[in-house]
């Protein structure tokens, strides 16, 4: 299980008080990814929210105009989220991640995660508004990569 102190670290948990972050690290696991190795493909049934706490993940968009995937983004930093959608109705992914190199992820299962944050929703409010920032930051570099790809 991951502890609280590593979770307090994540932008969308800071300043998040200690019983929270114990209740989140006890829904946590964490996994590895190889190279190559696909998190999650755009379309797919969304259910989980995912945090890199090493590597590099390539966000990619299919276009209908191309035949390869367009890179969007990249989280490469540590403690950055992605994976959105699973905490995001309707709850499918709109990009792939896609592994850069090898990685370590956490992953939160979406259902019990949004049923602790409705059960604290004071703290709950903070977490969705941040997750909210991230979905402007996320379409903000989309806009820019595939501006670039005309």
């Amino acid at each position: 299980m991951i502890n609280k102190d590593i979770l307090s670290q994540f932008g969308l948990f800071n300043g998040l008080p200690e019983s929270i972050l114990e209740e989140i690290a006890a829904i946590s696991k964490e996994t590895a990814a190889k190279t190559g190795e696909f998190v999650f493909r755009e379309g797919e049934k969304a259910d989980k929210l995912y945090f890199l706490l090493n590597g590099s993940v390539a966000l990619r968009v299919k276009l209908t105009s191309r035949p390869e995937s367009v890179t969007v983004s990249f989280v490469s930093t540590p403690f950055q989220s992605f994976g959105w959608s699973g905490v995001v109705a309707p709850n499918h992914y709109t990009s792939s991640a896609e592994c850069d190199e090898d990685s370590n992820l956490l992953i939160i299962a979406a259902d019990p995660f949004m049923n602790l944050l409705e059960k604290h929703p004071e703290y709950g409010f903070i977490v969705m508004k941040r997750i909210a920032e991230i979905i402007a930051d996320r379409l903000r570099n989309s806009h820019q990569a595939l501006l670039k790809t005309i």
